[in-house]
């Protein structure tokens, strides 16, 4: 006697659960444009490197005899996997059944697959498509009751978010507790057109008397991605997993680890001889500080990070002569690169980021101070402000600031790290002060203006007694700025202080922990 026929049914039933929902709904789920939960994991992971866990789970129908009739799979499939060779959970929604509720036995795999990754201390990245296991109306006729709201296993979330990275990419129609799962992550992408991401649907939103919306109304990705509820969005699926793939290069597995050096190929000693050129002499002409940003950093290393809020701000990952690193500068085109609200909270999820996962932190400075007006204060820019400036003291890693241009006010005191004394790298095109002196010649020779005969001609001469006094080399001789370097410089040097950078970083994670 042998368990062959135990063995045969376990097969049966696995070979079921590959079916899903059954091949009307996967026609469903490609009619969309998208692909099936399977089909997403075997895209994204290692060739043959998928564990799958409680694949026979699922609700079965017995006959008389206790024969099996029928097996509908549970509609959540996990595992372990390697993703570029290194171990991580993958778990992943099933829309063919159910839409992803949670009367199709999602919990118990939902709330393991975040336990393990937990517990193993590994990097999870979720496929999002439907409730991930939140509450259907249909649920209380199945089970006979209703129930107290509860989030099973969130605890779990939330401590995974200062242990090891998580990615969230929303892949379809998601709501309720599958957009909490989308926005309780280190990253997370959707993807444009075919997906949504909303606290509520069309038909809830009905019938709470707020009118007749579309999913695409409610939550387009052009929604999330300005208001900074996700990070990034991308045009295909495909495209959505090399971003998951990319941001996770940067980040160690775990933070008893210190983030991977990779031989990026880039001569730490390149130096670019347009740099010199870069900034305009003209303080209110604008330029390219993203090329800027890519051409200091290793050759196509610059990830950028939330590209369509907070946009006065660019923020993202990269690499120093193959060190990962945190880097954020102003972006003069939009209101001269003065912090609004949104900017700040974009700035302090990257500190945080960046104080979990033992990333330096380099901040390309062209900053007016906070952008000002009647929508800056209703929008409780200083609130924010302040906050962002609390995130730089609470850095955890060492933070270099290259002064390109501006640096005024109270945001323009993040050329350091309030307390510490952070490495500054001065242009020659740097300016600084507590108020531009564009604008505040107008403020402080306000009275001499007035009474003059020609308040031009006195303007242009106050300027220019100003501009003999305006140059960083007067700050330098009184030592308000360590080193004037030359642009073309900038390279050599950072990559020569993130070596040192790195000597000084310990693995472990960040006392107060990441704020989503």
């Amino acid at each position: 006697m042998t368990w062959q026929n135990e063995l045969d049914e376990l097969r049966r039933r696995e070979a079921l659960a590959e079916e899903l929902g059954g091949a009307d709904k996967v026609e469903r789920q490609h009619y969309f444009g998208k692909l099936t939960v399977r089909e997403r994991i075997e895209s994204v992971v290692d060739l043959n490197s998928f564990w799958e866990l409680g694949k026979a789970a699922g609700v079965a129908n017995y006959d008389g005899e206790g024969n099996l009739k029928s097996f509908t799979p549970s509609n959540f499939v996990f595992g372990l996997a390697e993703l570029d060779g290194r171990p991580a959970v993958v778990s992943g929604d099933d829309f063919t059944v159910r839409g992803g509720s949670n009367d199709a036995s999602i919990s118990a795999k939902r709330e393991e697959s975040e336990s393990i990754a937990l517990e193993m201390r590994l990097p999870h990245l979720r496929l999002l498509d439907g409730m991930s296991g939140g509450g259907s109306i249909k649920t209380i006729e199945m089970a006979g009751r209703t129930y107290i709201p509860l989030l099973p296993g969130w605890d779990t979330v939330i401590d995974h978010l200062n242990v090891a990275p998580s990615v969230s990419l929303v892949l379809g129609s998601v709501a309720g507790f599958g957009a909490a799962r989308a926005t309780t992550c280190h990253y997370s992408v959707m993807v444009a057109d075919t997906s949504q991401m909303m606290i509520a649907g069309p038909a809830l939103v009905e019938q709470a008397g707020l009118g007749s919306v579309s999913k695409e109304e409610l939550g387009h990705a052009r929604i999330h991605t300005t208001n900074g509820s996700i990070d990034d969005v991308v045009d295909s699926e495909a495209e959505a997993f090399s971003r998951a793939l990319q941001f996770l290069s940067y980040l160690p597995g775990n933070v008893d680890e210190l983030p991977p050096v990779e031989d990026w190929g880039d001569k730490p000693d390149r130096r670019e001889e347009w740099l010199i050129d870069a900034v305009p002499r003209e303080p209110r002409q604008s330029y390219d500080m993203r090329a800027i940003v890519s051409t200091v950093v290793d050759q196509d290393s610059f990830f950028e990070i939330g590209r369509s809020w907070g946009t006065s701000l660019i923020t993202g990952l990269a690499r120093l002569d193959g060190v990962p690193v945190a880097v954020y500068g102003e972006d003069p085109t939009i209101y001269g690169g003065g912090w609004t609200a949104d900017a700040c909270r974009k700035l302090i999820r990257l500190a945080d980021l960046a104080s979990l996962f033992k990333l330096p932190m380099i901040h390309f400075e062209d900053c007016p101070g906070f952008v000002i007006g009647k929508t800056a204060e209703e929008e409780g820019t200083i609130r924010y402000g302040s906050a962002a400036l609390v995130a730089l003291r609470q850095l955890t890693v060492p933070y270099c600031t290259v002064l390109v241009r501006k640096a005024f006010g109270v945001a323009g005191a993040s050329n350091r790290a309030p307390g510490s004394t952070s490495m500054r790298l001065a242009w020659p095109s740097a300016d600084w002060g507590s108020l531009p002196l564009e604008g505040g010649l107008e403020v402080a020779y306000k009275a001499e203006l007035a009474d003059s005969d020609n308040p031009d001609a006195l303007r242009e001469e106050i300027a220019e007694r100003l501009n003999r006094v305006r140059s960083p080399l007067r700050s330098a001789e009184f030592y308000e700025i360590e080193q004037i370097v030359d642009p073309r410089d900038t390279r050599p040097l950072l990559c020569d202080w993130v070596r040192l950078a790195r000597r000084s970083l310990k693995p472990g994670g960040a006392t107060w922990g990441f704020r989503p």
